[in-house]
């Protein structure tokens, strides 16, 4: 099966299916449910090839994955090149970007690509070292956002940020210890979000890089938030502004 990933369970495969981003699907035998029988009516009307299969099939497609009788096969996702992004943004009605550095965890890089596609970033950029890309876990979690909004790898993040500041973006980091509110900082107009790993967060050279820091204020007996729900928190920010609410 070249060119494809394997997901599995009904909303991940119900997802992807909606998004025509997938190829194959396999339904156990044993399951004659009203479930099964409406997502291989939705594959077929959206040109997938529908197999039936017996569960131990399914097991040795996806070990140790809570399948439940439903395995897909995705397409393949466009690869973004970081030289088409200059292309990419100047094609957007409003740019924004949201950048992540060394997200590595696929579930929290799946989250975060959820929550930009619905918050409409029209692309998010993150290192190709060090950094979760676009495997089957994160395209299961991202819930079909994958196949909507553009994942450019680049070389050095610092310096793709650089770049986008040279075309009038304005660079946003979160930090914990930053001074400013991320509600007192306006999100508006091309931006650039620049959020952290999971170990240490934004590393030195990236939080140096960025136009300015702001934090989510916190109760002082909370240390941080999980990177995914830090984006979340701060690209609705970014959407109440953008929206015409203002700071």
């Amino acid at each position: 099966m070249p060119n494809t990933d394997l997901i599995g369970g009904f909303h991940a495969v119900t997802a992807a299916l909606e998004q025509a981003a997938v190829a194959e699907v396999w339904l156990a035998g044993q399951r004659q449910d009203a479930r099964s029988r409406t997502l291989a009516e939705l594959a077929e009307r959206r040109h997938a090839v529908v197999h039936i299969a017996a569960i131990a099939t399914l097991d040795g497609m996806l070990p140790d994955v809570r399948h439940q009788g439903c395995v897909a096969a995705l397409k393949a996702v466009k690869t973004w090149r970081e030289s088409e992004l200059p292309g990419l943004l100047a094609a957007a009605e409003s740019p924004w970007v949201l950048a992540l550095d060394q997200v590595q965890d696929p579930h929290n890089l799946g989250a975060c690509m959820r929550s930009a596609a619905a918050a409409g970033v029209s692309a998010v950029i993150a290192p190709r070292k060090r950094a979760a890309g676009l495997t089957p876990i994160v395209r299961k979690v991202a819930v079909g956002a994958v196949e909507r909004l553009p994942f450019v790898p680049v070389t050095n993040l610092a310096r793709a940020i650089r770049r986008l500041q040279d075309d009038g973006f304005w660079a946003v980091g979160l930090a914990g210890g930053a001074g400013r509110r991320i509600y007192d900082i306006d999100l508006c107009g091309p931006r650039v979000l620049v959020l952290g790993g999971e170990a240490k967060g934004l590393r030195e050279l990236t939080m140096q890089t960025c136009d300015m820091l702001a934090a989510i204020p916190m109760h002082n007996d909370v240390e941080s938030l999980n990177v995914s729900v830090a984006a979340g928190v701060a690209l609705f920010e970014a959407v109440r502004q953008r929206s015409g609410a203002g700071l």
